[in-house]
């Protein structure tokens, strides 16, 4: 069965976004962002909230921009082709390779889970992932820890969750001394 995955650049203090809504802070250093791109090649589908969708659309076009370097491209040679799928009451269409949920994000997590498919289901942004760990719907964590306390914000974890046991499957440090950390939820079998 394909694994459902939560993955987004946190500050220490456990926050995605920062009380003034920036997020400049997560800007990745080079070896970040390879791992970034790394990442992205186990990703079969991506499901995403309003806010993250109207984020990346960026890399829709650009490829276009001269300026880029070829991690940048390489970034948008995976990116751009990925089937994703956008959570949201307010859009009415979405650009690129995206089409807009049908249904909830339970039913539409099953069906992508019955369907033949390789590669993880990733989840981006915390209002739809704090709505997947609700439902008991993801299978890992991983965090890009960033060495910042930005004191409030969007956290990364929904602070009313209710507990859940975390094995640790990876850590990583990087040269620009952020921390990656890869938990699996520990299942009662």
């Amino acid at each position: 069965m394909r694994s459902v995955t939560y993955s987004m650049g946190v500050s220490l203090d456990g926050y995605i976004v920062g009380p003034d809504g920036t997020f400049d802070w997560t800007v990745p250093g080079d070896d970040v962002f390879r791992f970034w791109i790394d990442e992205i090649r186990d990703v079969g589908v991506h499901l995403l909230g309003r806010r993250l969708y109207e984020t990346m659309l960026y890399w829709e076009t650009a490829d276009q921009n001269a300026s880029l370097d070829d991690a940048e491209l390489e970034w948008a040679a995976l990116w751009n082709p990925l089937p994703k799928v956008v959570f949201s009451t307010t859009l009415s269409a979405v650009q690129g390779n995206a089409r807009l949920a049908s249904g909830g994000l339970a039913e539409e997590i099953e069906r992508l889970r019955a369907e033949p498919g390789e590669g993880d289901i990733a989840i981006g942004g915390a209002t739809l992932a704090a709505e997947a760990a609700a439902s008991d719907l993801i299978d890992e964590y991983r965090t890009v820890v960033y060495p910042v306390l930005v004191g409030g914000g969007i956290p990364f974890f929904p602070r009313n969750e209710r507990r859940v046991d975390l094995e640790l499957v990876e850590t990583r440090t990087f040269s620009s001394r952020v921390v990656y950390l890869r938990y699996r939820v520990a299942r009662q079998v």
